[in-house]
């Protein structure tokens, strides 16, 4: 693979600031940020009256443990508008989650917000190794949904040649890749394997193709996700991580470089770790639940917004801002099987450890009795193999999951094509057990 390090000359001072100067710089933002929505949100100034604190008791960072937190059905309970810090006639843009589980997720960005938001993006393609020139395949959504937009500003800020394909439509996007020729692609991963398997379709050597690099986000993947794709398409293949109601994309990206967890753009959002049972803050290191500040959103101020992701911080490396390491699973779609609590994510590492299965896969959820059952779906990766190499597959794989994971899976190995293709975010669960 090309070596895409970035020239430092070309990044953000504050990315390779001392330690003390981020602090700083957060501290300063973080007493704005609490003012500003205490300020305006009549939700926040109820909160932080009723909890008994208020803005001016931020003495330090670690009295940001002090306020109250912040969670989706906050803003599904204050829908649409009830939690911008702002008039809504100084909105320049709103974003909205599908809704397809109850009200959707209204996000509001002011010109200022839209400005800081290219400027992250822009930040994570070059750190991604994407440089001023480049020509970018935005694959995100377009629309309400944040992927499409904040990656078209960003690399447009970066000064790159945006393709804004969108989803769907794989073939027409393997025609585009060869015809325009990217350098960089940003899409979610799972459809980066159906883009995958149409250049394999078309009987064309995806390591022959023009992409450099892939920005993959929306989704938790795995490293041995990263390292198929790598080896298929000789490319880099690096995490973007961001939700609607903090920013987007952008808030937190790997580098090229080390490809050791994401950096958190520090200088605009304020990580903390909590136990996602008590709400304590964990030290750095630990494992839990990520929560996050914005330090200079205008729009929509989040205070401590718990994202349900699971991660840990550690200290920074390629940049001097801490990392996240990578996210492989959720609070909520963390599933509980007969005792045993397991991720989406370590099914996918077995699947892509089984060489003759394909990187696709579905788990289904089924009640038989008073037990809950698990079944995996899987296809295989030889369209001639034989009922006894499936039978085989099949049986490596449920022995392989009983060893590592405990629990007990029936699989089914289907034919090529078999397993549900993602247009965007992959539907990895399908819970088929009646609701209690």
């Amino acid at each position: 693979m090309k070596d895409l390090t970035p020239n430092r000359a070309d990044l953000d001072p504050i990315e390779i600031a001392s330690i003390d100067e981020i602090r700083s710089l957060q501290f300063e933002r973080l007493k704005w940020s609490l003012k500003h929505a205490y300020d305006n949100v009549p939700m926040v100034t109820k909160r932080f009256d009723d909890k008994g604190v208020h803005p001016d008791d931020l003495k330090t960072l670690a009295d940001l443990a002090k306020f109250p937190f912040t969670v989706k059905n906050d803003l599904r309970d204050n829908y649409p508008f009830g939690l911008l810090a702002v008039p809504r006639e100084q909105i320049a843009r709103i974003h909205a989650s599908s809704g397809t589980t109850g009200k959707p997720t209204v996000v509001g960005y002011t010109k200022n917000d839209i400005d800081m938001w290219a400027d992250m993006v822009a930040r994570s393609l070059r750190s991604s190794g994407t440089r001023r020139g480049d020509m970018v395949h935005v694959g995100y959504g377009y629309g309400l949904f944040t992927g499409g937009l904040g990656a078209h500003y960003g690399a447009e800020r970066l000064g790159c040649t945006v393709v804004p394909v969108s989803g769907g439509m794989t073939e027409r996007q393997v025609t585009l890749i060869n015809d325009f020729k990217p350098t960089t692609i940003m899409v979610t991963p799972s459809y980066m394997l159906n883009i995958l398997e149409q250049f394999q379709s078309a009987g064309i050597d995806p390591r022959e193709c023009s992409l450099e690099v892939g920005v993959f986000g929306a989704e938790p993947w795995t490293d041995s996700l990263r390292s198929e794709v790598e080896e298929a398409f000789d490319m880099h293949a690096v995490d973007i991580y961001g939700l609607s109601e903090i920013l987007g994309p952008g808030v937190a990206n790997e580098c090229v470089e080390t490809k050791d967890g994401l950096h958190f753009w520090e200088d605009h959002f304020y990580p903390e770790i909590i136990d996602p049972v008590t709400g304590d803050v964990l030290e750095d290191g630990e494992k839990g639940e990520l929560v996050i500040t914005t330090l200079t959103k205008e729009g929509l101020p989040m205070l401590r917004y718990r994202t349900g992701d699971l991660t840990r911080l550690l200290p920074g490396t390629a940049r001097s801002m801490r990392r996240i390491e990578k996210i492989t699973g959720r609070t909520d779609d963390m599933i509980i099987l007969r005792g045993v609590n397991l991720f989406p994510t370590q099914i996918e590492e077995h699947v892509l450890a089984t060489p003759t299965l394909a990187p696709y896969f579905q788990i289904e959820l089924t009640r038989e009795g008073r037990m809950d059952a698990m079944t995996i779906l899987v296809e295989t990766g030889n369209e001639s193999a034989s009922d006894t190499e499936r039978e085989t597959a099949a049986n490596n794989l449920r022995d392989t999951i009983k060893n590592t994971i405990g629990v007990s899976a029936s699989i089914k190995v289907g034919a090529a094509g078999s397993v549900e293709r993602s247009q965007g975010k992959a539907r990895r669960v399908v819970d088929l057990r009646p609701k209690d």
